[in-house]
């Protein structure tokens, strides 16, 4: 009995951590839908289905705990060193998140693809450009993303990159829809100048953002002030992240 009730307290608290960390890829899968053109719209649909793009999302996540998709585990980040840009530092061997749009990208504008290799690649892209916007999965590589950056969330241990993934979002006990709602207002102009830009910019952009997220002077201990402090930052990459998707998408099927 003893067992069961904590192996059940177990995976409702692994379930809680994970799908708090789904809000953010939803919130950029929900803004992409939004400025997608209509024929993007059709093809995305043809693709996945009843499937959205905001539930599509997070569906790299999910396959992590299948032995058939361990060799994704890298493409969810890359690392640029402070300093260094992304097309100066060493790419992984196993794949980084970069190369990996640029690969789905062309699978997914390939004719001859089979449609459930596009299903598949799409999938991964919808998630790949949501975690590219997440400053610390563009790593310095001392701190494998800020993990290893151990920090009092108000009373509670966690560490920088598990902060950004989820708990900055979570705290503020919205709606991915709630989010969405509330932040997605963009001139043409920002459009088109978020749009304007590659992967590797994205990931040289999240690397300058990486080094102003670090606590001053080490703290250890950090709760409302940072949350007040970052949360502009993180609507703008969570709206930045779906501006993009979608003009990823747009091109891709036009």
């Amino acid at each position: 009995m003893n067992k069961i009730i904590i192996s059940t307290a177990l995976l409702l608290c692994s379930t809680a951590v994970f799908a708090w960390g789904q809000i953010g890829h939803r919130v950029v899968g929900k803004i992409a839908e939004n400025h997608l053109s209509p024929k993007a719209k059709l093809e995305v649909q043809r693709i996945l289905g009843n499937e959205s793009i905001a539930i599509a999302s997070t569906w790299m996540d999910d396959v992590k705990s299948d032995e058939a998709y361990d060799h994704t585990h890298a493409w969810h980040y890359t690392t640029v060193p402070t300093g260094k840009t992304y097309e100066e530092s060493e790419k992984s061997k196993e794949g980084e998140v970069v190369q990996k749009i640029e690969d789905m990208k062309e699978l997914l504008k390939n004719e001859s693809s089979s449609m459930a290799d596009k299903k598949e690649a799409l999938r991964f892209l919808i998630h790949l450009v949501g975690d590219i916007h997440q400053p610390l999965h563009v790593g310095n590589g001392l701190d494998r993303g800020g993990n290893d950056y151990k920090i009092k969330w108000f009373y509670s241990n966690s560490n920088l990159h598990r902060i950004w993934d989820s708990e900055l979002i979570e705290g503020k006990q919205l709606s991915y829809t709630e989010i969405v709602e509330s932040i997605d207002f963009v001139t043409p102009i920002k459009v088109k100048e978020w749009q304007g830009l590659s992967a590797a910019q994205w990931a040289n952009e999240s690397a300058t953002i990486r080094e102003t997220i670090y606590p001053e002077n080490g703290l250890e201990k950090i709760g409302y002030e940072y949350s007040y402090q970052f949360w502009e930052l993180v609507q703008e990459q969570l709206l930045k992240g779906g501006i993009r998707l979608a003009g990823v998408l747009n091109d891709i099927f036009q």
